[in-house]
Order: C-alpha cells, then sequence, then structure tokens
C-alpha cells in the first residue's frame, strides 16, 4: 500500500481561504467601487469617459484586489498545510510586485504532508517508512530499497525478483 499524494480537489482548495480573507477581499470590492464612482469619476474632466468604462473598470480593479486578498489567506493556509514557513511565505506574497510572489509560492511549494496508518505521525507523502514507527509505507525492493509498484515481479533498479517478497511485505504490514 503506497501512500500516494491525493490531486487537488478545487472544492477542497477552496475551503482553504480563511474567513478574515473572504471578508476583507468584499470589504475592499466594496470600497474601491466607492471611491472609484465617487472620487476618481467626480473629477472635472474636460471628456469624463463614458458610464460604460467606468462601471468596467471599477469592476475589474475591485475584482483584481479581492482576488489577490483572498490568494494571500489561501496561502497563509496552505503554507502552514504543507508545514512551510507562513509569515515569510505570506509577506513574499504580498510585497512582491505583480503577484511574482504567488507564483514563486506555486512553484517552490513543497508537497502536502500525511499521516502515518500505524502511529498517525505527520510524513513527508514521498516517504517509504515511517520515521518515528518504522511501519512500512511503500513497497522497496529487498537488494537496493528503491520504491517497486505492488505489481511488479521485478525491481526496475537492479533487477531482484520481488516475487518473494510479497508474503515478507504482508507480514510486516500486520
Amino acid at each position: 500500500m503506497r501512500l500516494e499524494e491525493q490531486k487537488p480537489n478545487i472544492a477542497e482548495e477552496i475551503q482553504l481561504i480563511p474567513a478574515w480573507s473572504i471578508v476583507l477581499a468584499g470589504l475592499l470590492f466594496i470600497g474601491i467601487q466607492a471611491a472609484m464612482h465617487f472620487y476618481m469619476w467626480k473629477q472635472p474632466h474636460p471628456t469624463p469617459p463614458p458610464f460604460g468604462i467606468r462601471v468596467f473598470w471599477s469592476t475589474f480593479s475591485g475584482a483584481v484586489i479581492a482576488a489577490y486578498t483572498m490568494m494571500v489567506g489561501y496561502v497563509t493556509n496552505d503554507a502552514r498545510r504543507r508545514s512551510m514557513n507562513v509569515g515569510l511565505w505570506t509577506l513574499i506574497v504580498i510585497f512582491m510586485p505583480g503577484a511574482i510572489g504567488l507564483i514563486v509560492y506555486f512553484l517552490l511549494r513543497q508537497p502536502t504532508r500525511t499521516y502515518c496508518p500505524r502511529c498517525t505521525e505527520h510524513i513527508r507523502s514521498s516517504f517509504n517508512f515511517c520515521p518515528r514507527c518504522k511501519f512500512q509505507l511503500a513497497p522497496v525492493c529487498t537488494s537496493c530499497h528503491h520504491t517497486v509498484s505492488i505489481t511488479d515481479s521485478f525491481c526496475a533498479n537492479c533487477g531482484n525478483a520481488l516475487v518473494e517478497q510479497e508474503a515478507t511485505m504482508e507480514s510486516l504490514q500486520r
């Protein structure tokens, strides 16, 4: 039984956005609408832009700022889930211009952690053995100790026959 990293489900990922981030995003959206409609467009212009253009730009600007605010909230919870430095990544995402910090975060983020089925230790999904209880999380070749698939008959790394190790694997799991 190999503990694979699960593919992200969009509904589960959206639930990582904290309530404070959603509320702040809504307030910023409304604030930008008010600022643009009541202050920016009320300045004396010789030829003010058409009403449709004003509505588009204020809505677009508000939506971009609101989405970015929710992404900052997502990063704070996602970094915590991946055992990364929450404060550092939040500051990087906020202060790097042009959403570069957000791109860097998604490129460098660690894989999600999982739990050992035996002792519930927090472990990386790439581990073959639990560092706390030595529970075998993935089948490995007895000769070279590389990870193998449970359906393999031979190790792809060293060619060792894996048939006799099936009984050993089952006894280790118990």
